[in-house]
């Protein structure tokens, strides 16, 4: 804990620890690191400003990696942030868009079966 006249440490574990209330748990939102989360709502007054941060970045749908990175906080930490905003409705999860396969390979592939 932090003593009294000593500076906040933004990345220690009582910073962390706040941001989550305590929560824990990326598996308990179904979400992984490529989900895609796009905003619903725009950020609200009085908000906790990393929610903020959340709903002003996914105006374009963002990765969970992504929105971690820009954020300079752990997975978990933001998985635990969008728990709440999905809960809330402010966010929606999306699943990330399938590869499209290379069409060069489906070309050959017609062009093989073609020639059997």
């Amino acid at each position: 804990m932090t003593q009294v006249g000593e500076e906040w440490d933004e990345g220690g574990p009582e910073r962390l620890y706040v941001l989550t209330g305590g929560r824990s748990g990326f598996d308990e939102t179904g979400l992984d690191l490529v989900t895609l989360i796009v905003s619903r709502t725009p950020p609200q007054i009085g908000m906790q400003p990393e929610h903020e941060s959340i709903l002003r970045l996914c105006a374009s749908p963002l990765s969970v990696v992504e929105i971690s990175a820009h954020l300079k906080l752990p997975v978990s930490i933001v998985s635990v942030l969008l728990a709440d905003l999905l809960a809330e409705e402010r966010v929606e999860a999306r699943a990330p868009a399938p590869a499209l396969p290379d069409i060069d390979i489906i070309k050959a592939v017609i062009h093989g079966l073609q020639n059997l």
